[in-house]
């Protein structure tokens, strides 16, 4: 089995994202020996932004230049390595009620018509199932207890969308909301969380609707 593990925080060693992503990769492999990990860190590598040059893969058009040819065979290798893993471990912090904007450029390179998803005269169809991801959200404060706070938050509604775009139906949330209004809140946040990453490695992988969103 291949598991990717990707971290998105810029915070480093102060990330509790990275911490359960971890955690989270700690428990799979422990869970499912024989699990092969590979980790991708956005923030040390990261993948630019597309650009004119990076849209070869989005319109079919064929390299002409050294940048193109450089982007498209980075696009490349990020989608393949997605499509090889069976799981995928993410964290994913609230930056400005969304994802890190490292995180969405990875998104960017591997929603590839043709590769994750294709267009049908039913709509858009997706490829990549028969995966498991594991998103490990991280929120100063709190948002799923509230139709307002629900309303605010496009970091798990984004993720569990554009998973299932792609065809993923095993889509599991770690969530640890509060990390930032004091050491009593972060301490049960991470206490909720330790729990949720026991109960979601230890099932089995492409268990569809595993997870709802909160």
């Amino acid at each position: 089995m291949q598991l990717l593990h990707i971290d998105s925080a810029i915070t480093g060693d102060q990330s509790v994202s990275r911490q359960l992503t971890a955690s989270t990769v700690a428990a799979w492999v422990a869970a499912h020996p024989g699990t092969q990990v590979q980790h991708l860190d956005l923030a040390a590598d990261v993948v630019p932004h597309l650009s004119a040059d990076a849209l070869g893969f989005r319109t079919g058009q064929a390299a002409t230049t050294e940048a193109q040819r450089r982007e498209n065979a980075l696009s490349e290798a990020l989608v393949s390595q997605f499509l090889a893993a069976d799981v995928v471990v993410i964290g994913a912090p609230l930056y400005n009620f969304t994802i890190p904007t490292q995180l969405k450029a990875w998104i960017d390179r591997i929603a590839q018509a043709g590769r994750t998803f294709t267009y049908t005269d039913k709509g858009p169809q997706g490829l990549a199932g028969g995966k498991t991801v594991i998103v490990a959200l991280t929120r100063g404060g709190v948002y799923s207890t509230s139709e307002g706070g629900r309303a605010m938050e496009h970091q798990e509604s984004y993720m569990q969308t554009v998973m299932g775009f792609i065809g993923i139906t095993d889509v599991r949330f770690v969530r640890a909301e509060g990390v930032a209004m004091g050491p009593d809140a972060k301490a049960q946040a991470l206490t909720v969380a330790e729990g949720e990453i026991r109960a979601h490695t230890a099932v089995a992988a492409n268990q569809p609707a595993v997870a709802k969103v909160a």
